[in-house]
């Protein structure tokens, strides 16, 4: 049997990141209740960030082999361009893995440039790694089918290069245009949904859906600017925010969501928490902090939204807390439809705010009679190739459902991005909902 030490070193990453993945999962049902919520936070951060360079390691290997050992076999290995590549490759990748420190050691009210280029380095990672798999996938497969996996000929000499270079162009293409993509302000959807037992006094009412906004590393004051500048020409009767609005404390962000402060919709604005708010083990300070800019946080409850021309025409706006509070059994948090549709009159129409497609599910197993559920979490995949892995784990991936007779679920795409400062096969979207009477 091998020994650990003789193990080759994608042997001992996967390892190191399977021990990692334990000591998470050990401190999620152990030491959640016992630790404080500081040490709590870091310890979550500073365990994903070992977990995601552990399994990272085992890809930059193939990078670097891919990349860098390959050509040194070439005579373009005595080129004088050759030392200034493996010390692009390297930064390339140092980058890559520091990227999920900087969300440790480097949030402020603006990014910070070195964050910037770290996770924009993350997201070409991703992209490079799908690419040099596929490639190698496709080649393996052209060999077996042609039965030459054994031949070898001269005119194959620099075949092995062209897979790495091939690779590379289009992972730089891939994140010029997802780069350029998500520096666009957000695209303004409007969207018309027909709610069951809506009063005719409210038909029209307009409803503005943010999401997965991820104040952070990579998006600060300047952007939510935008946004809420956006919201306002908007005019919305009602502004919903459907979780992820931060990846970090209030206390380091408060100067970076000011801006909020300026969102004054008439029937008021609601907050609804996601899993990255969980994550940042400060729930309770943000719910203070929205409040005092008149947010209101759906802390499992909710509020009748009364027509402006008849008090008895109202609708139930009920918002659930983000599954992912069970999980991390995040004190006195956790979905609860029961308690967050309390008071709701079934002869009324119900709009449900919940962050994650898969609790948008749970909701409408449980409660049928919801007329339109509001989520995010999807991103629309943010950026290939990480689109076909969101739409296969989402029951509902992006845009507007029709489920059963009288309900349905918009799953918006995400206001800005979370990380990785790029956008490919997704928009970013503020979305307005026109709610219709039957």
């Amino acid at each position: 049997m091998i020994s650990f030490k003789q193990a080759s070193l994608e042997a001992k990453a996967g390892v190191a990141a399977g021990v990692v993945f334990l000591s998470m999962m050990l401190s999620r049902s152990y030491l959640s209740e016992k630790l404080d919520l500081r040490m709590r936070r870091w310890l979550l951060r500073l365990q994903t960030a070992l977990f995601a360079n552990a399994l990272m390691l085992i890809g930059s290997l193939h990078v670097w082999r891919s990349t860098v050992t390959t050509f040194s076999r070439a005579s373009v290995a005595s080129s004088f361009c050759f030392i200034p590549w493996k010390l692009a490759v390297f930064m390339f990748l140092a980058l890559a893995h520091s990227s999920f420190f900087s969300l440790l050691f480097l949030v402020a009210e603006e990014p910070y440039f070195f964050s910037l280029a770290a996770y924009t380095c993350l997201g070409a990672y991703i992209i490079l790694i799908f690419f040099l798999f596929t490639l190698g996938s496709v080649e393996q497969a052209y060999k077996l089918l042609t039965g030459k996996g054994t031949k070898a000929g001269t005119g194959n000499k620099n075949r092995p290069a062209m897979k790495p270079v091939l690779a590379v162009l289009l992972t730089v293409v891939l994140t010029v245009v997802g780069l350029l993509n998500a520096s666009q302000p957000p695209a303004v959807t409007s969207v018309e949904v027909p709610v069951h037992k809506l009063s005719s006094t409210m038909n029209n009412l307009k409803v503005v859906l943010l999401s997965d906004i991820h104040l952070g590393p990579t998006v600060g004051k300047t952007k939510l600017a935008m946004i809420v500048r956006m919201v306002k020409a908007l005019k919305p009767d009602i502004t919903v925010i459907v979780g992820d609005l931060t990846d970090s404390e209030a206390e380091i962000l408060r100067p970076a969501v000011e801006p909020l402060g300026e969102l004054a919709s008439p029937l008021g604005t609601y907050f609804v928490t996601g899993n990255h708010e969980y994550y940042t083990s400060d729930v309770s300070n943000w719910f203070e902090l929205l409040k005092s800019f008149n947010i209101r946080p759906l802390h499992n409850e909710n509020v009748k939204i009364v027509s402006p021309q008849s008090t008895e025409d109202w609708f139930c706006l009920a918002g659930v807390d983000d599954i992912e509070a069970n999980v991390l059994r995040y004190s006195g948090h956790g979905m609860d439809l029961k308690q967050a549709l309390g008071g709701c009159s079934p002869e009324h129409a119900i709009v449900l705010l919940a962050h994650q497609p898969v609790a948008a599910k749970r909701a409408l197993q449980e409660r049928p009679d919801i007329n339109l559920i509001l989520s995010g979490h999807t991103h629309g995949g943010q950026i290939f190739p990480l689109n076909a892995g969101a739409y296969l784990l989402n029951p509902f991936f992006v845009g507007l459902y029709k489920v059963g007779q009288n309900t349905f679920v918009y799953v918006s795409p995400g206001t800005m991005y979370f990380g990785i400062p790029m956008r490919l096969g997704s928009r970013a979207e503020i979305t307005e909902i026109i709610l219709r009477s039957p």
